[in-house]
């Protein structure tokens, strides 16, 4: 079974808890326990010159991980100060052991964030003291100049590391944010793809259903069976109305299954001019070259295309007939639709052109309306074909 999102959120919410539990709790018990129990076993073994551990260095050795709860929140301050918590240790005489952990834990966090001056100063700084501190307080052991080398290395190939990890998750968050912005990006294109189709479905089957109400109120009583038609003609366009508005909100709720229904296309343009011939708009098509399938998204936009620029005609351009003209050729399909009306069918304000020249272009196509050469408006689209159907 696929996780629920209400899964996947309380799972991303107890991951989340436990990493704070384990930076901020258990990585500072583990870095404590180490640091005082390796120091003791230094100073019972290995130093037999060094001050004996008391209570003052039990405090100093538990106060840098102590600082490491809130090394994150602060990484630059903590940094500093379990820095200053190591000299005063170092100063003081104490045997040398694991004291050192602390400040790597709080310089691993510092890079990480960002503060790499800061970083590499108190570094630097705390490396030159911590040194001097010890020679100062055994002045009859000197320190090898391949020691001091040795540890130089070690610490630069730590801040290496630290380096590389922080760039690795630099590069990982700019991969979830493009991702992120992917997603973003696709479903604006998907909204605007579903408004599209609401608009010109709407537009359509409503100005059929005001034309056809008009109609069997005009002829209710003078003639009841063309009244009749005009209101079996509502029925029929309201019900593929809510057929299209249910898959199109389907979609949107992403519960539905996918409609059975047959996809919009100029397959249901004869359809399409029997409409609009009810509504009172001959439409006449003809078509030049060799029809052929069409990609599915070249279809329905050329579908779609037809339909608003006819359902501009009968709501602005108070025309008698309209044209359709379909051409194929090898390059694709240009569509013109034509009306000898004497009124613009360019509303000012609307969507309906603004939206069939974004259909056009979105298929790397081109579009344009005005004035028709013989009157009237005319609508020309010319969608490619050939790109899409090379793709295997």
């Amino acid at each position: 079974m696929p996780p629920t999102p209400s899964s996947r959120a309380w799972w991303g919410g107890s991951r989340a808890w436990w990493g704070g539990v384990w930076s901020t709790v258990v990585v500072p018990l583990l870095v404590a326990g180490f640091t005082l129990g390796g120091t003791q076993w230094s100073d019972r073994y290995g130093q037999p010159a060094a001050r004996p551990v008391d209570a003052l260095a039990v405090v100093l050795l538990l106060a840098g991980p102590a600082l490491l709860v809130v090394r994150r929140a602060r990484p630059g301050l903590v940094l500093g100060l379990v820095a200053a918590v190591l000299i005063t240790y170092l100063a003081l005489g104490y045997p040398v052991g694991p004291v050192f952990v602390a400040s790597l834990f709080a310089l691993a966090e510092a890079v990480s964030a960002g503060r790499r001056v800061v970083a590499y100063t108190v570094t630097a700084v705390t490396f030159t003291a911590a040194v001097s501190a010890y020679a100062l307080t055994h002045p009859t052991t000197a320190i090898p100049l391949s020691a001091i080398g040795g540890w130089t290395a070690s610490l630069v190939a730590f801040v290496a590391g630290c380096e590389l990890r922080r760039s690795r998750r630099e590069r990982l968050e700019q991969a979830r944010e493009a991702r992120r912005e992917a997603e973003r990006r696709r479903a604006g294109e998907e909204r605007l793809e579903m408004a599209r189709e609401l608009h010109d479905a709407l537009g359509h089957h409503l100005s059929l259903i005001n034309v056809q109400a008009g109609v069997a109120l005009y002829l209710m009583d003078d003639d009841p069976e063309q009244a009749r038609r005009a209101l079996a003609t509502i029925k029929k366009s309201s019900r593929e109305l809510l057929r299209e508005m249910r898959a199109t909100l389907g979609v949107l709720r992403g519960v539905d299954e996918p409609s059975r229904e047959p996809v919009a296309g100029l397959a249901r343009l004869d359809a399409l001019v029997v409409e609009n011939g009810q509504a009172g708009l001959p439409v006449t098509v003809h078509t030049h070259g060799s029809p052929r399938d069409l990609p599915a998204g070249v279809d329905l936009a050329a579908y779609r295309i037809v339909q608003e620029a006819l359902t501009n005609t009968r709501r602005h351009a108070a025309a008698d007939s309209a044209t359709v003209l379909l051409g194929y050729d090898d390059e694709g399909l240009t569509i013109e639709v034509t009306d000898d009306g004497t009124a613009s069918s360019a509303p000012g304000g609307g969507n309906g052109l603004p939206g069939m020249r974004e259909r056009a272009a979105a298929l790397g196509g081109t579009f344009t309306a005005g004035p028709g050469p013989e009157g009237g408006f005319r609508v020309r689209a010319h969608l490619p074909t050939a790109r899409e159907e090379a793709t295997p």
